[in-house]
């Protein structure tokens, strides 16, 4: 096990430690470095027992080195090769044209309208503007009943 130990090398290692956070792991020339749960498979890992155990020898990759505090940060996943992904398979359906038609000649209350669609934005607002003015005079003469 003397391969030096370089940000982004894959090197072996021997697991001597397992926590509910990660893994130690030794390396060359007596350096020790942290495998952290999320770095051990490809999969969600719950329980780290479950994929490694103490003495197993395992390739890991490094991805940092913090000289002053002389910690080693690991990854095992990032050592594994790349997962395949399936290739996605186009299963979307054409819609029916005949209800994007009949969508369009309704207005906002979902009525049909005889009239060709409001097109222009400008005519939309005030369309809208309309309609809201005329909800809030509905409800200012409910508020003024009460009173």
């Amino acid at each position: 096990m003397s391969e030096q130990i370089t940000v982004g090398s894959i090197v072996e290692g021997k697991v001597v430690r397992i926590k509910d956070f990660g893994a130690i792991v030794a390396l060359s020339d007596g350096k020790q470095g942290l495998v952290h749960i999320s770095e051990v498979a490809n999969s969600y890992v719950k329980d780290i027992n479950d994929h490694l155990k103490v003495n197993d020898v395992v390739k890991v990759k490094v991805l940092s080195i913090d000289e002053q505090t002389k910690r080693i940060s690991l990854s095992i996943r990032a050592a594994l090769p790349k997962p395949e992904t399936p290739q996605r398979q186009n299963n979307f359906k054409p819609r029916e044209q005949k209800q994007n038609f009949e969508n369009k000649n309704r207005d906002i209350h979902g009525q049909a309208s005889a009239s060709a669609p409001l097109s222009d934005f400008e005519e939309k607002m005030k369309e809208f503007l309309k309609q809201s003015n005329e909800k809030q005079a509905g409800l200012n003469k409910r508020a003024n009943k009460r009173q």
